[in-house]
């Protein structure tokens, strides 16, 4: 629609700076907003009129973390630390056929379109390795729903159990043997797929593109450290890693390196503005100070870091610092819900539990800025998305003002951030498309996608069983042993109470 005009009439624009929305028009020529004015905006002779009275329209979300390949596994799971989690990623994953990468991505985009989110940052997991099908096949899941994305293969070198100083020593020697069938695939193997798949990228970049994701930083050794590095400049593109998520992993890159997660990162050269940060929870203000030094960007997943009992991140520091930070969802088996909504308000509000000055907690303004033009940014899509104005792309939400977080309508933002959970989206627009009408997506038929990932379900049962006997035979040794180890003294803390 390169020449088509739209024009949404009558709608409220939200203003997050001045937290006003005031009535506007929003004229679009094909996938682009051309003016905004109030009431009475002139449009071309044959411009689809669209009517957002008694809407209130903000920019589409944009979430800084998730992972596509795990909406099949939700529910699953209760009393998971983040080793716990990743102790059961073969059974959460098992069973997958290429369709079910391409189902279970779709499943992902469906729920986080529905929720306002029209751009997510997709760390998508196969197991033992990323494969050129899976990717496309993820990268397809997006265009047909019509949400932007950037897919970032997950990677390691190293199973969990092998990356978390003396936990294979303590395996009995029977498990052993399960972990070490459970060991990841090789990196040079992994950095030729990648390769190969940003060759031969059969998608739009500027709907979905692919990145890296290597996983944990002690999870992969520095030659595949430095392979990521050279690739990702190669070709220009974004890469994206837990960094600190738990003290697991900080107290373990102290006995590794004799050094902090973030500054072993530095030594690999891949710290810099194409790196996105996920949770950056165990950090300390010199680790802060380096990552804004660098350009990287965080994704706070506040809900994922609840969910996990991983602790709760500084996200004031981190700003204050000068860090980019944006809000993500993580995924279904650590934050259940893909919520940007709910993010956003555990965004704000936890960071009024660390302390008691008010004037160092996170304003609504603030939150709602990083779940959208923060996001943005972190996604390589500064100046494109994330605010409705003349020159960045239609992706814009259409709330539902009769719903009953907006009656009376005293303060917008607030309301967002503080009421909304996704049940007031109606409308959601993304590049100049109406993807969600009424409330229900328009580019998938969704009885016939339920359909499909019922059977899909039924189907990987068996392979779930078997994979689920394999997992909890090792997580009563890996959890008791990560308490433990999480238990030693270590210079920041991120825990509550």
């Amino acid at each position: 629609m390169p020449d088509e005009f739209q024009i949404i009439r009558g709608g409220r624009l939200l203003d997050i700076d001045a937290r006003t929305a005031e009535f506007a028009d929003v004229l679009i020529k094909g996938n682009a907003i051309v003016e905004i004015a109030s009431g009475g905006l002139g449009a071309p002779e044959g411009a689809i009129e669209i009517d957002a009275a008694d809407r209130l329209l903000m920019p589409g979300l944009v979430n800084g973390h998730t992972h596509g390949n795990s909406s099949l596994a939700k529910g699953m799971g209760d009393r998971w630390t983040l080793e716990l989690l990743l102790n059961a990623h073969p059974w959460t994953g098992a069973g997958f056929t290429q369709e079910d990468k391409c189902l279970a991505a779709k499943l992902t985009a469906c729920e986080l379109v529905l929720g306002g989110c029209t751009a997510c940052l997709d760390m998508f997991a196969e197991g033992p390795a990323p494969s050129r099908e899976g990717l496309e096949a993820a990268g397809q899941a997006y265009m047909d729903v019509g949400m932007r994305a950037v897919v970032a293969p997950m990677m390691s070198t190293r199973g969990l159990w092998q990356a978390i100083p003396g936990l294979y020593d303590v395996l009995p020697e029977e498990m052993k043997t399960v972990a070490d069938g459970l060991q990841a695939g090789p990196g040079a193997t992994s950095l030729e797929t990648c390769r190969d798949a940003l060759h031969n990228w059969p998608h739009d970049p500027a709907r979905v593109k692919l990145g890296l994701g290597p996983t944990i930083p002690h999870h992969c050794d520095e030659t595949f450290w430095q392979g990521c590095r050279d690739l990702a400049r190669e070709y220009g593109v974004l890469m994206q890693t837990h960094l600190a998520e738990s003290k697991v992993q900080a107290v373990a890159s102290q006995e590794l390196y004799g050094m902090s997660l973030t500054a072993f990162l530095d030594a690999q050269g891949v710290l810099g503005p194409n790196m996105v940060a996920a949770h950056a929870i165990w950090l300390s203000t010199d680790d802060m100070h380096l990552l804004a030094d660098r350009g990287v960007s965080v994704s706070h997943n506040p809900m994922s870091n609840l969910r996990l009992g991983s602790g709760v991140a500084a996200t004031v520091a981190m700003r204050d610092a000068g860090i980019n930070v944006a809000i993500g969802t993580d995924t279904c088996t650590c934050a259940d819900a893909l919520n940007m909504f709910e993010a956003t308000r555990l965004a704000c509000t936890l960071s009024r539990v660390q302390g008691p000055d008010y004037e160092q907690w996170l304003e609504s303004a603030q939150a709602l800025e990083m779940a959208t033009e923060a996001g943005a940014k972190a996604l390589g899509w500064e100046g494109e998305i994330g605010r409705i104005a003349p020159g960045y792309k239609a992706d814009i939400v259409m709330l539902d003002l009769g719903n009953v977080s907006y009656v009376p309508l005293n303060d917008p933002v607030n309301q967002i951030v503080f009421a909304e959970n996704s049940g007031g989206v109606r409308e959601v627009m993304i590049d100049g498309r109406m993807v969600v009408e009424d409330g229900r997506v328009t580019t998938v038929d969704m009885e016939k996608l339920r359909a499909d990932v019922e059977v899909a379900v039924a189907r990987q049962e068996p392979a779930r069983v078997a994979a689920r006997e394999r997992v909890e035979s090792l997580a009563v040794h890996v959890g008791p042993f990560c308490a433990g180890f999480a238990a030693q003294d270590h210079a920041v803390n991120r825990f509550v109470g």
